[in-house]
């Protein structure tokens, strides 16, 4: 009789074991011959070697069943012993990743896929699109991707503290308390894709960072997938300061909405400034996003149409009485 020690990594042990470890319980019993203790991510086996090397090959198989789709249940658990396919396996191979619930999350437009193939082929990736496009959705979920791929060894998500209105020194509590909205939405896409006691453990050790853009002068970023939100919000020397952190490894990318820039209106956007700058160098992609990419609820778009009707309007009429004004 021999002993061995199977240890559990990059998972969520509740969705692993099951409620109640009712996943663990019913692999014990498809496994009488051996005596099977789990102690947190350590499975301690003992018993006949033959039978110990097969259920570590299971175990394996349902360990990266686990990460890769966020689910189990036991009929998967019997396929996966079987040696068959199972049914999230026989589903549409496009997806990214999949959510806490086991969705599918996929590209849902042309230009979303675009976004993910320039993420394959480049090493800087500039998202330009409105409100509700997926950019930043579809960002986070190609960094979670690679991070439960072991193709990188972190996510750094970034934003411009830059308000609409309202001045952080005003908002109550300490400098956390004080960025943690500008935040809200990166936590919420990755609250989507990740457990939350995973996601806990990831933000603990520094495995995910989310973090304003002021905090990332200084730092040479190695082996990770870095996010740039909201980049229409920087001014140029805060856009070039955030790209020339970029280190071995690294995949960058940035997104913001031309339509919504919060800066004064003598401050040139440091986004428009860069993509024109950049818009030639080799190993750079431009995604430019449009309402069509639009996947929040149906006003959304008609929101966003109305607002650039508007615009257009404004800017003719100001034209206008510029050319007016000159002429006399």
């Amino acid at each position: 009789m021999i002993e061995k020690h199977i240890v559990l990594e990059n998972i969520d042990l509740v969705t692993f074991y099951g409620i109640k470890n009712v996943h663990l319980q019913m692999i014990k019993s498809l496994y009488p011959k051996l005596r099977i203790v789990a102690r947190g991510n350590v499975i301690k086996v003992m018993g006949d070697e033959e039978e110990m090397c097969a259920f570590e090959d299971i175990i394996d198989k349902i360990q990266k069943h686990c990460v890769k789709y966020n689910s189990l249940n036991e009929e998967t658990i019997l396929t996966i012993i079987k040696g068959e396919r199972t049914q999230e396996e026989n589903s549409d191979n496009s997806a990214i990743v999949y959510s806490v619930t086991g969705k599918p999350i996929a590209a849902r437009s042309e230009n979303q896929q675009s976004l993910i193939d320039a993420f394959f082929e480049n090493d800087m990736i500039f998202a330009i699109g409105p409100a509700g496009s997926g950019k930043t959705y579809m960002s986070i979920a190609l960094a979670v991707r690679a991070l439960k791929n072991k193709e990188i060894r972190r996510i750094i998500l970034s934003r411009p503290a830059v308000e609409a209105g309202e001045k952080l020194g005003f908002l109550p509590g300490d400098m956390k308390e004080k960025i943690d909205p500008y935040l809200q939405p990166l936590y919420d896409a990755l609250q989507d894709m990740i457990p939350a006691q995973k996601l806990t453990e990831y933000m603990e050790s520094n495995v995910i960072q989310i973090a304003p853009l002021a905090f990332m002068r200084g730092r040479t970023l190695n082996d990770a997938v870095v996010i740039l939100d909201e980049a229409q919000n920087t001014t140029t020397q805060q856009i070039k300061m955030f790209l020339t952190r970029m280190g071995q490894g690294t995949k960058m990318i940035i997104t913001g909405d031309m339509t919504q820039i919060d800066l004064p209106r003598s401050v040139k956007s440091g986004l428009r400034e860069a993509t024109e700058v950049l818009k030639d160098v080799k190993g750079i992609s431009i995604i430019q996003m449009n309402e069509k990419d639009i996947v929040r609820h149906k006003l959304v778009t008609r929101i966003v149409n109305a607002y650039a009707k508007y615009d257009r309007h404004r800017e003719s009429a100001i034209q206008e009485r510029t050319e007016s004004g000159s002429a006399h």
